[in-house]
């Protein structure tokens, strides 16, 4: 039987300089994670719900979205 390593885990990073607040990443989320803040800027809410489909980092045609891994110890 083949091993399975367990699902890395990714971090949405947000370059808010880049971001023009269009919503299209929101629209996208399935899992509703992204919001817009006060300055009409995405911001995530509920980085806990990501299940790192990368639809956000996909669709934003400014490239302000990116899905990093976390940093952690994988052998």
């Amino acid at each position: 039987m083949a091993e399975t390593k367990p699902k890395r885990k990714k971090e949405i990073i947000i370059d808010k300089g880049l971001c023009k607040g269009c919503r299209i990443c929101v629209a996208f989320c399935p899992e509703k994670v992204l919001e817009l803040d006060d300055d009409e800027k995405v911001r995530v809410r509920f980085p806990e719900k990501c299940n790192a489909c990368a639809l956000c980092e996909l669709r934003c045609p400014d490239m302000a979205i990116k899905l990093e891994e976390e940093d952690q110890n994988w052998n």
